[in-house]
């Protein structure tokens, strides 16, 4: 059974960082990619980044030069550095994951790929206050 449990959130002073981690279990975890999206109050979904079992990795135009995903294939985790932090980020960070090759490489071109993986984590809050 594939679970994905994220952690690191919580509120930050805009400029600050914050590290979000997703843990994952019960599958091989480097035959799968992965990606974060995020939910603010009232609005849609949006994927923030994605990577790709061979390091490949994209990024939303909103966050791109401030956030970095990155994985431990060691500990099975994921990772989504945040730096310069804005009010705008403020939002559910939702980890994700799939093993199907052609949405892999979807999301590469295409973050909204990120919200049809099969399994996401429960997420976890991110307040960003100015």
């Amino acid at each position: 059974q594939v679970q994905l449990v994220e952690s690191g959130g919580g509120s930050a002073q805009a400029g600050g960082s914050q590290r979000l981690s997703c843990a994952a279990s019960g599958y091989a975890y480097n035959t799968y990619c992965m990606g974060w999206f995020r939910q603010a109050p009232g609005k849609g979904r949006e994927g923030v980044a994605s990577i790709d079992n061979d390091g490949t990795t994209a990024y939303a135009d909103s966050v791109k030069g401030r956030f970095t995903i990155s994985q431990d294939n060691a500990k099975n985790t994921l990772y989504l550095q945040m730096n310069s932090l804005k009010p705008e980020d403020t939002a559910m960070y939702y980890c994700a994951a799939d093993f199907r090759r052609s949405l892999c490489k979807a999301a590469i071109q295409d973050l909204t790929v990120i919200e049809l993986y099969n399994y996401r984590g429960q997420g976890t809050q991110v307040t960003v206050s100015s």
